[in-house]
């Protein structure tokens, strides 16, 4: 009874956040969710509270990067990179969609996923607009960059941070190991999408005269002061999280007293809803775990280093991410994981599987109300056509580029 339960709850939860009635924050159904699995004994509280300690580094950090994203958006840094994008098409969509996938893959590795899909999306509609072509590839673009390109460094993802406290890793040595996969996923990609948009990137345009992106420098020696923290604070055991928030905090400063931005703002960025929905669906699926899932998982996901282990893992996490959502199934894989070469093969199937279908990450979702926003809507034929085309070649090929690199060291 208590299992079922917990299952329940878990499918009620995903379903409010993939629906999201009324517009109602995430944490509506989740906090509820993760109240009654404590009350019902299918978690301890203090097992509960144990769970949220270990995500609470991974939640600040994630709040701390979403106020710095909003941040560089603010002072001006995504119309940069419209301009700079329409300047380089220069009429041409195939120009174009290489300018997108450069940017695209730039802004998910330095700001998260969050941010290509939020505040890149919205530049490229007006990009595309300006440069007088179809929006739909480079559209389509930012939703699978934002999983895909998210590979490559323990800050691009919240998949990906988990994933990093998992293996113990430093900075460096993680983004090592995970540089070629994310190379082979990026390059199948682009290679599919031009094929696949190849009538649209075709259509005529006149080339249109872009004038030179007003670059802000200052924020851009910021963000590279913050990669670079992020390499020094792993080498000490310092937490990410607060290199995030002194890069958050530098900016922050500068932009209100240039009235670029203001307090209710910054609260605003910090999606404090989405945070409490992520802590609360940490308790749910802890529940889920420790009430018969681990044990029926255990069995299935793959054990060892082998090129055919590393393939099985990332499939399994592929499709479980597809099932329950990508972090619910990081949640759920990486206690499983034996070896650092499965954790990251883990890693590979919830970032890449996502673009298999709308559900199979909260990036997803979040890509298709920014797409609402824009009176435009996804075909679910040609959003899923596209996933079966890039999703298992770009699994099968990174998951390769990975095992040869843990075979190379």
């Amino acid at each position: 009874m208590i299992e079922a339960l917990a299952v329940a709850l878990l499918v009620v939860v995903l379903v409010f956040a993939v629906v999201r009635p009324r517009g109602l924050p995430e944490a509506v159904a989740a906090v509820p969710a993760a109240v009654i699995v404590v009350l019902v004994g299918a978690v301890s509280p203090s097992v509960a509270l144990a769970e949220v300690g270990r995500l609470g580094g991974v939640v600040g950090f994630l709040a701390a990067v979403l106020v710095l994203a909003k941040l560089c958006a603010d002072e001006g840094l995504f119309q940069a990179a419209g301009a700079a994008m329409a300047r380089v098409a220069r009429g041409d969509g195939r120009r174009l969609l290489g300018a997108v996938f450069a940017v695209a893959s730039v802004v998910t590795v330095v700001l998260s996923l969050d941010a290509t899909v939020v505040l890149l999306t919205p530049v490229v509609f007006a990009t595309a607009a300006r440069v007088g072509v179809p929006a739909k590839p480079h559209a389509y673009a930012c939703a699978h960059l934002a999983n895909s390109a998210s590979l490559l460094l323990p800050v691009s993802n919240l998949t990906n941070l988990l994933a990093f406290t998992a293996t113990g890793l430093t900075f460096l040595h993680f983004t090592g190991l995970m540089a070629a996969p994310w190379a082979v996923a990026v390059a199948v990609e682009y290679a599919v999408f031009r094929w696949f948009f190849r009538h649209d990137l075709r259509r005529p345009s006149e080339p249109v005269d872009a004038p030179a992106p007003d670059v802000p420098v200052f924020v851009l020696v910021v963000l590279g002061a913050t990669l670079a923290g992020f390499a020094l604070a792993s080498a000490v055991g310092v937490e990410p999280v607060w290199v995030a928030v002194a890069g958050a905090v530098v900016l922050a400063v500068r932009s209100l007293r240039r009235g670029h931005t203001t307090a209710r703002g910054l609260a605003h960025a910090a999606a404090v809803p989405f945070l409490a929905f992520v802590l609360a669906l940490g308790v749910v699926v802890k529940a889920v775990v420790d009430n018969g899932l681990a044990t029926a998982l255990a069995d299935v996901l793959p054990d060892g280093d082998g090129w055919v282990a590393l393939l099985g893992a990332a499939a399994v996490a592929a499709v479980l991410a597809n099932l329950i959502n990508n972090l619910p199934a990081v949640l759920v894989l990486l206690p499983l994981a034996t070896s650092t070469p499965t954790v990251l093969a883990v890693l590979l199937g919830v970032n890449l599987g996502p673009n298999l279908t709308y559900v199979g990450s909260l990036a997803t979702l979040l890509w298709r109300r920014v797409l609402h926003h824009h009176d435009d809507r996804a075909d679910l034929g040609e959003f899923t056509r596209l996933g079966l085309l890039t999703t298992p070649a770009a699994l099968v090929l990174a998951a390769t580029a990975l095992w040869l690199v843990v075979q190379a060291t």
